[in-house]
C-alpha cells in the first residue's frame, strides 16, 4: 500500500563562504563551503498515476530541451526501485539560476516523496547517494539542516545552526549566471581556512573570514551585484555576499534591525527573521 498523495515544500539555501579549491579528473571541481536551508520554498505534489507526467507552475522556467530534475530523480528511482507511475506537479517560487539551490531541492524532495509514497524505507545516506547523481547540491536537501560541504560538493558534514532568530534579506537581481561560466571565471586554489572554526566566530567577524570565490569575477561582469552588497553593508548587515554562483545576494541582521531597500524593491525576495 501506498499513500494517495505526498506534498512538500522544498526550500532554499544561501551559502556562507564558497571556496574552489582544485579542478578533479572528473570534471567537477572540489570545493569548501557551508550550506544553510532558509524560508523560501518551492510547493511539490506527487501522486500516483497511470502514466508519468511532470507539470510545473509559477515562476516560468527557459526550455533547454533536457529533461527537468524532477523528470530525472523520478525515472532515477524508477530504474532503480521499479516503482509506479505518478503525476508531479512543481509550484516554482524559488528563483532560478540565481544561487539559491531551487532545482536541486526540487529534485532531493522528488527522492523523499517517492520514498513515502511507495513506502521504501531508504535511509537518509542512500537518499543521499541517490541525489548526488542528480547534483552537486542535492544531497544538502535530503536532510536539509546546516552543513559543512567538501568533495564536489555532495560530502556533508553536521555544523551547528548560527543564523536562527537573525534577519535574513535576500535579494535577485534576476539575472540568471551559467555555472560553467562561473567556474571558467575561477583560479582554484585552497585557502586553507578553518571553516568549522570560522563558523563557530561571532557572525560579524565572517566578512574577514568567508569569501566567496564567484562574488568578483561574477560582480565584474555583473557590477549591479556588487552594488547591492555594499548596500547590504551599508544598512548594517553583519555579513552580506553572493549565493553559490549568484546572482542573489544576501545579509543577515539582528533580528530587531529593519533595513529599507527601496532602491532594490523589485529584487527583494525575502526579508524576515529565521
Amino acid at each position: 500500500m501506498y499513500l494517495c498523495d505526498v506534498i512538500s515544500f522544498p526550500p532554499a539555501k544561501i551559502n556562507i563562504g564558497l571556496s574552489i579549491q582544485s579542478k578533479r579528473t572528473d570534471g567537477y571541481h572540489d570545493i569548501v563551503t557551508i550550506m544553510a536551508p532558509i524560508p523560501l520554498y518551492d510547493i511539490l505534489e506527487v501522486l500516483p498515476a497511470e502514466g508519468f507526467s511532470f507539470v510545473q507552475t509559477g515562476l516560468v522556467l527557459p526550455d533547454d530541451g533536457k529533461l527537468n530534475l524532477c523528470e530525472r530523480a523520478f525515472y532515477l528511482m524508477k530504474g532503480k526501485y521499479g516503482i509506479g507511475n505518478v503525476k508531479i506537479h512543481l509550484r516554482k517560487q524559488i528563483p532560478f539560476g540565481a544561487g539559491l539551490g531551487g532545482g536541486s531541492a526540487d529534485a532531493a524532495y522528488v527522492l523523499k516523496a517517492l520514498n513515502d509514497l511507495f513506502n521504501l524505507s531508504i535511509e537518509i545516506g542512500e537518499l543521499e547517494n541517490l541525489a548526488a547523481q542528480l547534483g552537486s547540491d542535492c544531497p544538502f536537501f535530503i536532510d536539509a539542516t546546516p552543513k559543512l560541504a567538501t568533495g564536489r560538493g555532495e560530502v556533508l558534514s553536521p555544523i551547528e545552526e548560527r543564523i536562527s532568530g537573525l534577519r535574513l534579506v535576500v535579494l535577485n537581481p534576476k539575472i540568471h549566471v551559467s555555472t560553467a561560466f562561473a567556474y571558467a571565471a575561477i583560479v582554484p586554489q585552497d585557502k586553507h581556512l578553518d571553516w568549522e572554526a570560522s563558523w563557530n566566530s561571532p557572525i560579524e567577524e565572517w566578512q574577514g573570514l568567508f569569501t566567496n570565490d564567484f562574488e568578483k569575477p561574477i560582480s565584474d561582469h555583473i557590477p549591479l551585484i556588487s552594488e547591492i552588497i555594499q548596500e547590504l553593508k551599508n544598512q548594517g548587515a553583519l555579513y552580506a555576499a553572493m549565493s553559490g554562483s549568484g546572482s542573489s545576494v544576501f545579509g543577515l541582521f539582528e533580528k530587531t534591525e529593519k533595513p529599507n531597500f527601496s532602491r532594490f524593491q523589485e529584487f527583494l525576495v525575502l526579508n524576515e527573521v529565521v
